[in-house]
């Protein structure tokens, strides 16, 4: 079996059967070349299922190792071992029941922060800056749209973009399919329609139903990077941290909802979030920024 057959298998499997997103078959195919590499299964080199679903522990030990010599992080070497794990047990599926047990290794520990959102008058001047910075005004009114939708809707970048124009009119809610093929719905407030519709009214390219909603310079669909690309410039100018993403916005929808009173059941369900574990993380940025209001505004606090 070739090389590549090994890599299309692989990544056939993330996205179909696993449903991952694109960036994920991608990080998680490179990792399993890396591998392939480090085994000697180069290009005009052949291997098997079999042989794959033998490498253990000790060789996922020497893989880290060589790519923490080469500047990998604790987070990447965390992410690394995950996509290989994965690849062996697929390797072990492939290679039938009388393959090994799965190799277990843990991965270097992760201090995970915790989301850092921006307040609502900052997502509505990055929204408003984006529109003011841009070369054309369909793709200022484009860019705002976007990010409207991103904060109004706690969409994640790859979600908004995936909206095709079989989703407008947009009405009261929005179905949407998030991670893993889970679908969701999600309400739309009217200035997330105001904003959409003023960027389709100017739009120069037909949206067609199957096509994508929002669309890029040469009316192809718009790609995330110069979402982010038009948000890092808009950060720039409104003097705002790094922090302040595409995807900031969502952790933003997500903290403000909290604060107003919103249950985490409920959050959950507009997050798309699998488990309740992943949510409750706002709690603790709710709790941080009640107690950075405290320390900045308690008079006992500004003696000290």
């Amino acid at each position: 079996m070739k090389r590549s057959d090994v890599l299309e298998a692989w990544g056939h499997h993330l996205e179909h059967n696993r449903r991952r997103s694109p960036h994920t078959v991608r990080a998680y195919r490179a990792a399993a070349a890396r591998l392939l590499d480090r085994q000697g299964v180069t290009i005009g080199v052949e291997t098997d299922w079999p042989t794959l679903a033998r490498l253990d522990t000790a060789d996922l030990r020497r893989q880290l190792a060589a790519r923490r010599e080469d500047g990998l992080s604790n987070v990447s070497a965390a992410r690394e071992l995950s996509a290989l794990k994965a690849f062996l047990i697929f390797a072990r599926d492939q290679a039938g029941d009388a393959a090994p047990a799965a190799p277990r290794l843990r991965g270097p520990r992760v201090k995970k922060g915790l989301p850092r959102p921006v307040t609502p008058d900052e997502a509505a001047g990055l929204a408003d800056m984006v529109d003011g910075l841009a070369r054309e005004d369909w793709i200022g009114a484009r860019d705002r749209a976007v990010l409207v939708l991103l904060y109004g809707a706690g969409l994640r970048i790859a979600e908004a973009l995936s909206l095709t124009g079989a989703d407008h009119p947009l009405g009261e809610t929005l179905r949407v399919t998030g991670k893993g093929g889970k679908p969701r719905v999600v309400p739309i407030l009217p200035i997330v329609r105001a904003a959409i519709e003023d960027y389709l009214a100017k739009c120069p390219w037909p949206i067609e139903r199957e096509g994508a909603l929002f669309r890029g310079a040469k009316g192809g669909p718009l790609a995330p990077g110069l979402v982010q690309k038009a948000m890092a410039r808009a950060r720039t100018a409104l003097g705002l941290p790094q922090s302040a993403t595409p995807h900031a916005l969502r952790h933003s929808f997500a903290t403000h909802l909290l604060g107003a009173g919103a249950d985490l059941r409920s959050l959950q369900e507009l997050l798309g979030h699998a488990s309740l574990g992943s949510t409750q993380i706002y709690t603790k940025v709710d709790a941080a920024t009640l107690l950075d209001v405290y320390r900045h505004a308690h008079p006992r606090e500004q003696e000290t």
